[in-house]
């Protein structure tokens, strides 16, 4: 079994803790990032130099960014995971037709374009772990998040089709979705609204980033393989 795990968006709060486990598991890092290099480099260090391989820097909602981030992959990729994500908030009827294209992009069609890059090579090898880090948003639905519980939405579908059609591969394709937790995407809440989420969560406090690295971890472990198709709540109750 390959060692090798590509993580995209590995520069967010949940992509880097999701390294940081990786890493201690003894996987190998391939690290995706856009615009927070700086912020990568500092959690490198707890990394281990020896557990990086390769960063790649791409915009992935741009088309040439995605084919030449796909040219720079030197590695194999044993394992994918999808922690990248952009929300936008605001009334659904303000959204513009270049947003629209944007979250689309990033959350869609990146997907789709670097699994089936790599989706040969893991068939070939009957192994391979496909997870993706959706929302709680992509079940419930959220107002004045139309766009972002619309393209969640589509990547739990995606992973519950793929997974399928791929298990007898020896592929694993699942999700997990996270619900109210504590990362630089929700700073854009207000404290008071803050206190309002949590006091109806029935766990009464947000998630951590580690929380949903100790469930990435789970789904890796082969001893996880008949896990096929699933879309793990980690919601607190919520």
């Amino acid at each position: 079994m390959g060692n090798n795990v590509l993580i995209v968006g590995a520069s967010g709060d949940i992509g880097m803790a999701i390294s940081k486990r990786l890493a201690q598991d003894g996987y190998k890092l391939i690290l995706h990032y856009n615009k927070n290099k700086e912020i990568l480099d500092y959690h490198i260090k707890d990394l281990g130099s020896e557990s990086v391989l390769q960063m790649i820097q791409a915009d992935l909602t741009s088309s040439n960014e995605l084919k030449n981030f796909l040219k720079q992959l030197v590695f194999p990729v044993d394992h994918l995971i999808f922690a990248s994500g952009k929300t936008s908030f605001g009334v659904f009827q303000d959204a513009t037709e270049s947003l629209m294209d944007e979250m689309l992009a990033l959350h869609v069609k990146s997907p789709w374009m670097l699994i089936k890059h790599l989706l040969p090579y893991m068939v070939q090898r009957q192994n391979g772990n496909i997870i993706f880090i959706t929302s709680i948003w992509a079940e419930q639905g959220a107002s004045n998040e139309v766009l972002y519980s619309s393209v969640k939405g589509s990547q739990n579908s995606f992973v519950k089709a793929l997974a399928k059609e791929v298990a007898r591969s020896g592929v694993s394709v699942n999700a997990i979705s996270p619900g109210y937790i504590d990362t630089k995407m929700n700073g854009h809440f207000l404290e008071e609204e803050k206190k309002v989420i949590i006091e109806d969560i029935p766990i009464n406090r947000a998630g951590h980033p580690d929380e949903v690295a100790h469930v990435v971890s789970f789904l890796m472990d082969s001893r996880s393989a008949y896990i096929q198709g699933e879309v793990i709540n980690i919601t607190g109750g919520w």
